[in-house]
């Protein structure tokens, strides 16, 4: 529901006040220059006044009974003077303020572009990218505009008229202020009176502006899927349905901007024509010369022209306004995940990694973790296994400080998460996600992500363990080659295996594996296995998995269902207990021995497994004592 027309410009007032201090430390970091290039422009004012005056002196000076003009030469030569002071010391002034202008915009995207970092993952995945875009866009340009017009325009407009008062007050009678000051009043009091009516067309144009950018970019970005359903006329009329709303929206704006113009015009004829009848009874009745008539007239231009653009610079400054309070509004977004003060560096010492009693819930009424409570001593393999949705990921969100439990405590060699800096725990941990984005880069840039530091042969041998050198080898481009959006150009397997190239060159003390080989083959499944086995090798390890064929060597395995731990053992021990696991092992197995009955031949890992479990289901009693014996199950 529409907010009244006072209760609007109330708040937009107040976030006007807001977004104006806001910028003003910004620009008051070059006061040198600032106080600088206002001095320019008061002098460059002074030069503009003084072109009437001396323009006065001239035709006050001719001489009507020669046939010749014979103007003193000193007076031309500062009419020029006066007329090159005003360009240069305007272009100077534009000079001087260029750098604070543009220094205060980049400093202020910086600060926006951190902040949004800062933001949590629950920020993220609620906001919207095209609008996002589209006000830090318009929120930097607005600074600019707003800096333009009121140095460049608005200021010297003042200043202007504050000069031509002050000579129309010493050397003519009270009607000329008067009519200027009346005009003056009605003119500002007009402008903007109809602008604010205007404002919330503008506004209205804005939000549609973005909810059709937002629109745009989300179909563009899932190309593949508007393609796959053959949704591309579907697409164009949602689309179509915003830019309609956008258009109407503008068409008022636009047919209420040719009434302001038409008010504008209509007082600024009006009150010049006053003037010059007055001026022009004056020189009639002997009062006044040709040349004061000239300086009145030349006075009036001066003021009304840049006067004829102030609703224009007046709806600006206020869209200007507005773009800035909602990017400003951007950084005063309440960052839910902070450091607390005194917050120490984390201290890794093998990096044992507990759960304690964890409950936690993306929202207040659906809770995903129940009384999570385990254990990944230091250089250990942890597997977490389950059904969707039943809260693996969420632990490795949780692992990384995405968000903060909700009871209970995650601790890494003894330290809560909550009490060390985000920046040393995130870069103790390294993840292989099951959704590999990537950057719209280079595959040298996206594996050296990992460690921005890293050499190019540190890269290539990280590609080698991922098993993704010789893949790179043969295109044409090599490592040099773009991954397209997303990584679109990539396929699924090879995106993955850059994300395992990325976690190795990053050399973590935790490793975190989210279906980190989904996305493969069996035969490039295995090979990676090794690999990752590899690299896995002394670190901290947890892993969450789908295919239970790659963790059956963990040390430990998590059985979750709806965020609750069911079951927690070895392979062996699970199976031997005939449980939610060995159900899930048994299905998994069936799906293979469908897949083989299709006619393709078993691949070795999968005999391989299949003896394994044939084995071990035949002599229960040895696996359990074997994984007694072992003593692991005990210990995590």
């Amino acid at each position: 529901m529409p907010l009244p027309v006072e209760a609007g410009v109330a708040r937009t007032v107040h976030g006007d006040w807001h977004a104006l201090r806001t910028l003003w430390p910004y620009l008051w970091e070059y006061r040198g220059r600032v106080l600088a290039a206002i001095a320019c422009l008061v002098i460059a004012k002074l030069a503009n006044v003084g072109v009437p005056v001396l323009m006065k002196r001239i035709v006050d000076s001719l001489d009507p009974r020669q046939a010749m003009l014979a103007v003193p030469l000193v007076l031309l030569v500062a009419y020029g003077l006066l007329r090159l002071s005003t360009t240069l010391f305007t272009e100077l002034r534009e000079f001087l303020f260029a750098k604070v202008t543009q220094r205060a915009v980049r400093k202020i995207g910086l600060d926006v572009f951190r902040h949004l970092h800062m933001l949590s993952l629950r920020y993220h995945l609620a906001r919207q990218t095209g609008g996002l875009t589209r006000d830090v866009e318009r929120g930097q340009r607005g600074i600019s505009s707003l800096v333009s017009y009121t140095l460049f325009s608005i200021l010297p407009t003042l200043v202007e008229i504050t000069l031509v008062s002050a000579i129309l007050i010493a050397r003519y009678d009270w009607t000329f202020i008067a009519i200027t000051a009346a005009a003056l009043a009605l003119y500002i009091g007009f402008t903007v009176s109809v602008t604010e009516w205007r404002t919330h067309f503008r506004r209205e144009m804005n939000e549609l502006d973005s909810r059709a950018n937002t629109r745009a970019i989300d179909s563009l970005i899932n190309y593949e899927t508007v393609k796959y359903f053959g949704n591309e006329e579907w697409e164009a009329r949602r689309y179509d349905e915003s830019l309609q709303r956008w258009e109407r929206a503008a068409v008022k704006s636009q047919t209420s901007l040719s009434a302001l113009n038409v008010g504008q015009s209509a007082i600024i004829a009006i009150a010049v024509s006053l003037i010059m009848w007055r001026a022009t009874v004056g020189v009639v009745a002997g009062r006044l010369s040709i040349g004061d008539l000239v300086l009145v007239n030349a006075f009036m231009i001066q003021l009304y022209i840049p006067l004829n653009f102030l609703g224009v610079l007046y709806r600006e400054i206020r869209q200007a306004l507005a773009d800035m309070e909602r990017l400003f509004r951007l950084t005063a977004e309440h960052a839910e995940i902070v450091d607390r003060p005194g917050a120490q560096p984390l201290v890794t010492r093998g990096a044992e990694v507990r759960f304690e009693h964890v409950d936690f819930g993306y929202e207040a009424n659906r809770r995903i973790l129940h009384d999570v409570s385990f254990v990944i001593p230091a250089g250990h393999n942890v597997a977490v296994v389950g059904p969707s949705g039943s809260g693996k990921s969420t632990l490795a969100r949780l692992l990384y400080r995405f968000y903060d439990v909700d009871s209970g405590r995650i601790t890494i060699d003894g330290q809560d998460l909550r009490d060390v800096q985000q920046a040393t725990l995130r870069a103790a941990i390294g993840i292989v996600p099951q959704d590999t984005v990537l950057f719209n880069d280079t595959i040298e840039y996206n594996i050296g992500y990992g460690n921005p530091g890293a050499t190019y042969a540190a890269i290539v041998e990280a590609a080698r363990l991922a098993q993704l050198h010789d893949f790179v080898s043969r295109l044409p481009d090599g490592y040099r080659t773009a991954v397209g959006e997303r990584g679109l150009k990539l396929s699924g397997g090879e995106k993955q295996r850059v994300a395992i190239a990325r976690a190795i060159l990053k050399d973590p003390a935790i490793l975190i594996f989210d279906e980190a080989t989904s996305a493969l083959d069996s035969r490039s499944e295995k090979a990676i296995q090794a690999e990752l086995q590899a690299i896995a090798k002394n670190r901290t390890t947890l892993t969450i998995a789908h295919r239970l064929s790659t963790i059956v060597d963990s040390d430990l395995i998590l059985v979750l269902e709806h965020g609750r731990i069911v079951e927690r053992g070895t392979h062996v021990a699970l199976l031997a207990a005939r449980g939610v696991y060995a159900r899930m092992w048994e299905l998994q197995q069936d799906e293979r021995g469908l897949d083989a009955d299709d006619g393709k031949s078993r691949h070795p890992d999968h005999a391989e497994t299949d003896d394994r479990q044939a084995a071990e289901l035949a002599e229960p009693s040895a696996a359990a004592a074997a994984a007694a014996a072992a003593g692991v199950r005990g210990a995590l």
